[in-house]
């Protein structure tokens, strides 16, 4: 690691006055639910509303801005399954410059659409982002074009660091900074402008747990890859961090914690029902360690600011990922009940449930299982309910009824 891949201030200010004309300044939401479980005060930074949904474009266009003119003149590449591919093709549409983006042959179609709409000339490739990435690769390497990495570069990892200048600004007594980690890009920008300007302030990352490079990353000294990758949270779902990020992230990030399935999809169900705002699962992850971890556990000093990264979700996974943080919050549940093959007895079931106060969203029968006896019918319930004690009150009721319960869920 050479000297000239560190990044400081002066590239971190020159990435701020060039992006200061094209990027927005991205506002923050008081959030008082959160603020009440972290008890101090907790503000969210919304790159959900960035240019192309998320903080990409920043790091994208100081990287391909800074490139030499006869660089420019080949275009840039870049391989992405997301929010790169939208902040790369902005990018380089905005500053005039072709852009070529390689994308997984399963590459959610509002994504691919909106990449084409900034600007690219979209290529499929292969089932996963590393197949994209050798494609893009030997794209570079026939025609000349950049390639544009998401996140392990000095003049992406500045761009990414414009966001801790604007909340110093928002924030100017902001003591603690959450902030989604994946590759490091983000993370590693804000760490090293805030030890700069603001060094007492803790930078804590956050990752899903079923994709957490980052733990034994640091723990090794240097970059690790991870081996199985399985989490909702796709836009940080990074098998090994960057090297310039490693270098910022281990000298200056105070903790690095991670958070499960269930707290990933709470936490974008709290934005979208409280917050009114649409986030990402990845973009989620912060605000996810706020309503998971122990605030002693985070050694949080308030003020508190999550960064919510990204925004830009698939309306099909997002109605799935509404009903999984639902049932995780204990709002739905989903039961298989054995009763009698009778007339009336859907009917006496319906009354204990209707008693409890629930809601009967669907219901379902099976009289065909191996289980049953002939005069047995199982009957499969979803539930909404209040939250989890509201939750365990139906089943209690249902069992003391005399019904055989499964949870289905």
């Amino acid at each position: 690691m050479g000297a000239m891949e560190l990044v400081g201030m002066e590239r971190i200010t020159a990435a701020a006055e060039l992006l200061a004309p094209v990027i927005r300044k991205t506002p923050i939401v008081a959030s008082r639910v959160l603020s009440e479980r972290a008890g101090t005060e907790v503000w969210l930074k919304c790159e959900n509303l960035q240019r192309t949904g998320s903080f990409k474009p920043r790091g994208a266009y100081n990287r391909i801005a800074n490139l030499p003119a006869e660089d420019r003149a080949r275009g840039v590449v870049a391989a992405s399954a997301g929010n790169h591919a939208q902040g790369v093709a902005w990018a380089a549409t905005s500053l005039n410059i072709t852009s070529t983006v390689f994308m997984p042959v399963g590459a959610s179609l509002p994504k691919l659409a909106a990449t084409k709409a900034y600007g690219a000339e979209v290529r499929q490739v292969g089932e996963t982002i590393e197949d994209a990435l050798d494609a893009a690769i030997e794209f570079a390497d026939r025609t000349g074009a950049t390639l544009i990495h998401p996140f392990d570069h000095p003049d992406v990892v500045a761009g990414q660091a414009t966001v801790a200048l604007e909340i110093l600004e928002q924030i100017p007594d902001v003591g603690t900074v959450l902030v989604p980690t994946g590759g490091g890009g983000l993370i590693a920008g804000i760490a090293v402008a805030l030890h700069h300007l603001a060094p007492q302030v803790r930078v804590i990352g956050v990752q899903a747990k079923e994709a957490a490079a980052w733990p034994g990353s640091l723990a090794a000294g240097k970059p690790v890859r991870v081996g199985k990758m399985s989490t909702m949270a796709d836009g940080i779902a990074v098998g090994q961090p960057g090297q310039v990020p490693f270098v910022h992230v281990a000298e200056h990030v105070s903790a690095m914690v991670t958070v499960d399935e269930d707290s990933l999809s709470k936490a974008l169900l709290l934005c979208l029902e409280r917050a009114k705002l649409i986030v990402e699962p990845a973009g989620a992850a912060a605000v996810a360690a706020l309503m998971s971890c122990a605030a002693a556990d985070l050694e949080l000093k308030g003020p508190v600011c999550a960064i919510l990264s990204g925004g830009n979700i698939d309306p099909l996974l997002l109605t799935r990922l509404i009903g999984h943080g639902l049932s995780a919050a204990g709002r739905y549940l989903a039961v298989r009940v054995t009763i009698s093959d009778q007339p009336g007895g859907l009917s006496a079931l319906l009354a204990v449930v209707g008693k409890t106060g629930a809601s009967v969203v669907d219901v379902w029968h099976a009289r065909t299982g191996t289980w049953l006896a002939l005069d047995e019918v199982e009957v499969s319930l979803t539930l909404e309910t209040r939250g989890p004690n509201h939750r365990e009150d139906v089943l209690n009721a249902l069992t003391n009824a005399g019904y055989s319960v499964r949870a289905a869920d």
